[in-house]
Formats: structure tokens, sequence, C-alpha cells
């Protein structure tokens, strides 16, 4: 007898063998036996989560002459005719070839003829997303008014191409994903029966691998087993079949981030690409990797959301104390986008090494994301004391320091020169240091120092820009200011007490010490 492929061999030909998908099993399983069985179904999920063969076992089962709980004997006329694929009460129709409005003009005559034999006639459609907009109106009309023997199943994988119109009048079941644990467990079966051998954490590999589809694992184990024949199947030789990664150079190539060290990284683009492994395959695990970092480093029970053993987990909690959840945030984004780019890349090589090189140096980007990672990655350094200095540095650091040139102290034709030139210096000064010193005036005190009337309320914001206006002062007269911050109203007390009251708002310096200015004009010096 000539070679059944697993996937075809284990297929289940009861409710019981169906994987991982128990809430739509129940729900199917109590219409039978309460005989509330619907016209139309739609199943929806990604390939190999038992969609079709669902289908046909539900087909079985409605048809079946002795079923018991729902689940069909699979020993009757009925049942051995479906299981040989003899019946003619059951058709299925490819709608990805098959997806014109002749075809389902075909099926609206053919459904007016009751079954030949059983109960119903069923049509199952795969792909129903595929029709034609003329095939699914053609369509249409059946489902609103479908004959009693008539039960159609329809099958997809991208349910938002189906016409809400065909939606709402089917019972719509969505089949999730199947966890790798599921997967694995069930693998193990299938081992025994094949008489093959294969470690724990070769099945669990594969489980990983096949990304919630079951049929996909049952491809990948068919492949080790024909690749190995008659050797035992470790996780070593599922990834040399399969051009995977090993998972602990997920964890080599993070920490190599996090530490900023290129030269291990490009030591492990070097390995996976002379091992034969694909870039894009490489980069999504990663991605895979980073994201679990991430779940370790926000969630209590990360155990409960990420699908990995407990040593793997324990390794994600030992490299989470070294990272920022910013940090993975960003580097998440970014292998998002180099996958995007990859699949239209001529040199796929080079595209993972740059990002993983820009990533290991610190390039300026203007980028939201790289800055929040690049704040939180200096705070945890920070923290973690990786910026102390000794006594002995900062001393000559103090050393070094270039002691500023002596310049000569103002005096009052200096702070006049300032009163009457303070829209200019504000002009030369930065938009929200000039925003905050424009609520202040020029004044003094006669005690030598160039005071700033400060508008009610804002002396302790003016009181921050002193030592940048101290700078730019110095700057443009090349002389030492020595500044003081009043309010307007304690000001104002000052000249009545000390000038009689004799002064004006806009000169804001008093009579007694506007005299001590010359009359010559002083010319700021660039």
């Amino acid at each position: 007898m000539a070679y059944q492929a697993l996937y075809r061999k284990f297929r289940p030909d009861t409710f019981g063998g169906v994987i991982g998908q128990d809430h739509i099993v129940r729900t199917l399983k109590n219409e039978i036996v309460s005989d509330m069985v619907s016209h139309a179904y739609l199943f929806c999920g990604t390939r190999g989560t038992g969609k079709t063969s669902t289908a046909k076992i539900f087909a079985k089962a409605i048809n079946c002459l002795n079923p018991k709980d729902g689940e069909p004997c699979g020993k009757c006329e009925m049942c051995v005719s479906m299981q040989e694929g003899r019946s003619v009460n059951v058709i299925e129709i490819d709608a990805a070839s098959n997806n014109g409005v002749d075809n389902i003009r075909d099926i609206r005559e053919e459904v007016k003829y009751p079954p030949a034999e059983g109960k119903y006639k069923v049509y199952i459609i795969d792909e129903v997303h595929m029709l034609s907009p003329g095939a699914f109106n053609a369509l249409l009309k059946t489902l609103e008014e479908p004959p009693a023997h008539v039960i159609f199943i329809l099958a997809t994988t991208d349910p938002q191409k189906v016409p809400v119109t065909i939606l709402s009048r089917c019972q719509r079941f969505d089949f999730k994903r199947i966890s790798s644990g599921e997967i694995t467990k069930t693998l193990k079966k299938y081992i025994k029966i094949e008489g093959a051998q294969a470690e724990d954490s070769a099945l669990s590999a594969v489980g990983r691998l096949a990304d919630g589809s079951m049929r996909d694992s049952l491809s990948i184990l068919d492949q080790c087993l024909a690749f190995y024949h008659n050797e035992v199947i470790t996780e070593e030789k599922v990834l040399e079949v399969c051009g995977a990664s090993d998972d602990g150079v997920f964890f080599t190539v993070t920490d190599a981030l996090i530490s900023k060290n290129p030269q291990k990284a490009l030591d492990v683009v070097d390995d996976i690409i002379y091992k034969g492994r694909d870039v894009a395959q490489f980069t999504s695990a990663l991605m895979q990797h980073l994201r679990n970092l991430l779940v370790v480093l926000t969630v209590n029970e990360a155990e409960s959301i990420i699908d990995l053993s407990q040593e793997r987990i324990k390794q994600l909690s030992i490299q989470a104390k070294k990272t920022s959840p910013e940090e993975v945030i960003y580097f998440i984004r970014i292998f998002s986008q180099l996958l995007s780019d990859i699949k239209y890349a001529s040199n796929q090589r080079i595209l993972l090494e740059v990002e993983l090189i820009k990533l290991c140096s610190n390039v300026p980007k203007n980028n939201i994301d790289y800055i929040s990672a690049r704040l939180s990655e200096l705070e945890r350094k920070i923290k973690s004391g990786a910026f102390a200095v000794s006594a002995d540095s900062k001393k000559n650091v103090e050393k070094e320091k270039p002691k500023p040139k002596a310049r000569p102290k103002a005096v009052p034709d200096d702070i006049k020169s300032v009163k009457e030139n303070w829209d200019n210096i504000l002009m030369e000064m930065e938009s929200l240091d000039r925003s905050v010193l424009s609520k202040a005036d020029v004044g003094y005190m006669d005690d030598g120092r160039l005071t700033l009337i400060c508008d009610d309320g804002y002396k302790g914001l003016i009181e921050t820009k002193k030592d940048i206006l101290l700078s730019k002062l110095s700057e443009l007269f090349k002389k030492d200011f020595d500044i003081k911050t009043v309010d307007k109203s304690e000001y104002e007390n000052y000249q009545k007490i000390n000038c009689g009251g004799n002064y004006t708002e806009d000169d804001g310096f008093g009579d007694d010490v506007l005299g001590k200015f010359s009359d010559a004009e002083i010319e700021i010096i660039d």
C-alpha cells in the first residue's frame, strides 16, 4: 500500500478526535442531540485548525443511522460510505477553483432534489471568500430559502471578505489556534502509533514551529521522520530540517542589543547563515522572543500567557532584569519593520546586520520610541551605578576644567545700557527663555546689582533663568553682572521710601539713580 501522509492518516473521524476546539464541538453535538441543526454554518480560522475535518464529521453525524450523544457511530452504512468518500450526500467544493456564477447556479439546481440516502445533503464550500461577487449573490438566494434537506457549511481563513449578507444567514464558529502544549501532547500519541522515537523537546519544538496548526505540525513531523529514518528525533534535528534556530541564539542576540555589543550580534547572524537558516524566519522568531521578554517585564503571572517551559521562563526573568519595557518595545517595532522590508530585499542578511549595528550603536534617531528607550536605558544604568565616578576622577575633571576669564564688574552705566537694550537682548535668547524673561523689567536699587523687576507670581520662574541671562550679558557686554530679582510691588515700595515716590513705571530706576548715569550711549559688543 502507498505511504499516506501523517496529516491524512490521523485526520479525526469523530468529534472526540478534534484537537483544541472544545467550544465548537460541544455546540455542534448539542445541536445534533436536540435536533436544532441550522441550515448554514460558517467555519472560520487559520490553516490546520480542523475546519474541514469538523465539517465532515458534522455531515457524518447528522446522517448517521445510530448516533450516540451527537457522535457518529462509524459503523453504519452511511458512516462507512462517507468515511470511504463514496457518499453522494456530501459534496465538497473548492471555491478557489470553482468561484464563478455558473458553479453556484449548478448548486442551486441540485439542491432541489432530496438526498439519495440519509436525511441531509451537505455542501462543504472550502475557502468560500474566493467566490466572485456574482457567485456570492447567486449563493445568497439559496441561503435565504434553502430546502429543509440541505445544509451548507462554508469554511474560510479570511471571513472579512465574506459579504455581510452571507454572514448574517450563517451560524459562525471561530476555530482558535491550537496551543503548542496540546499539539505536543497529541504528537506523542501519534509517535507511539507510528513506532518511532522522538524526544519530548523535539516534539515541543515541532509544536512551537507549527504556529497553532495541527496539520503543519504533522507535516513537520512527517518530514523529520523521513529525513532521520530509524533515528531518534531530537530538537536539533527538528531545527535542522525546518531551517529554524535554537532559542539560545535569541537570548544571545538580545543580550548583545542590551549591552550594545555589535560583534556578538553579528557573530550570531554569521552562524545562522552558515547553518542555512532563513533570515526572515529568524527575525520573526526573534520578535516572538522579545514579545515573551516584554510579557515577563510587564505581567506578574507571565507563565499563564507564555507558552514555554519553566526553564525558558526563568531565563527570560533573568534577562528581563537587564533591560526595560521601553527598550524592548523599541526593538520589537524595529524588527517588525525589518520583517516587512526583508520580503522585498535581494540580500536579506545585509538588512539584518545593518539594523543590528544601528541598534547596538547610539546613532541619533528622530523617533519618540527611540528617545523613550534611550532614556529608560540611561535611567537603568544610573540606578545600577554604571556611571559612578571615583573621587580621583572628579578631581581630575575639576583640574582639567578651564577657568573662566576674569571680567570687570558691571557699573550703573552698564545697567542703564542693559535697560535701554532689554528688548534686543531678549531677542538674542532662545524662545522659551525669552518668554520667561519677558515677564521682567530691568531696574536698579543703588547696590551695584542689576535688578530684575518681576511681575507678581513670576519671581520663582524668572529665578531659574538667572544663569542663562548672566551668560548672555557676559557675552554681549564682556563684563560680569550681579543680578537679583524682586517682585514689582517690592520694587515700588523701595522707590516710595528712597525716592519719595518720584518715579515712573517706564523708567524703573528712580530719579536719584538716573542722575548717576552719563549721557553717553553704550554700544553692545558682539
